[in-house]
């Protein structure tokens, strides 16, 4: 990674993720988050997310009814890390945005290997090729070694175990629609972007439960 071409972290960066996350989320495509586990430092360069706003504002986000001991961290500061386990198997990756309070995320849905490649292959091997190591937000966060550990790690901390880096001009966005899996009042808010790679997830709407 040419850190040269990314934005250190800091001040600024802090202030960019303060926006409302919508904003941030397209920002973040083309960004690095960088983790160092056991040792073992894998880089993904993110090309998909989708955006979840506040209590009372988003049905689809996890803080629409209020904080939880589960979603605590989304109502924290900007740029820190958001973790949480799901279907009982998989954790999730988001960058918490907005004022502190505001309760707002960004998910991370898929991403590039840059660094680390054979890490990520051992801790993926199921994955039938590179682009499948990180695309989809479970792979992401399995290739990175991410786990619930890693929830309100600070993302722009120099001795974070998760370190993340804005690009200096964001990739272009190709994709802008509907959020995977969201059912309900929230399933057609059109916040999930994403750039044209194959890492990039598939789009699957909310599946239909049996009355």
């Amino acid at each position: 990674m040419h850190v040269s071409l990314y934005m250190q972290t800091g001040i600024v960066t802090r202030r960019l993720l303060s926006a409302s996350p919508e904003t941030v989320a397209p920002r973040l495509l083309g960004a690095v988050l960088e983790s160092t586990v056991h040792g073992e430092r894998v880089s993904v360069r993110i090309t998909e997310v989708e955006a979840y706003g506040g209590a009372g504002e988003d049905p689809g986000s996890h803080a629409f009814r209020g904080q939880t001991p589960r979603n605590a961290t989304m109502f924290g500061p900007p740029g820190h890390a958001y973790v949480y386990f799901t279907y009982g198997m998989h954790w999730c990756a988001n960058v918490v945005t907005g004022p502190e309070g505001s309760a707002s995320a960004v998910l991370l849905r898929a991403g590039e290997i840059v660094e680390g490649i054979e890490v990520a292959r051992a801790r993926r091997p199921s994955a039938r090729s590179d682009r499948d190591l990180a695309r989809g937000p479970a792979r992401l966060t399995t290739a990175l070694g991410v786990t619930g550990e890693h929830d309100g790690a600070d993302l722009l901390g120099d001795a974070s175990p998760l370190r993340l880096f804005l690009p200096s001009r964001p990739d272009p966005v190709v994709v802008v629609g509907p959020r995977t899996g969201v059912a309900g009042p929230g399933a057609l808010t059109p916040w999930r972007f994403a750039t044209d790679h194959p890492t990039v997830s598939p789009y699957r709407p909310a599946s239909r439960r049996s009355p």
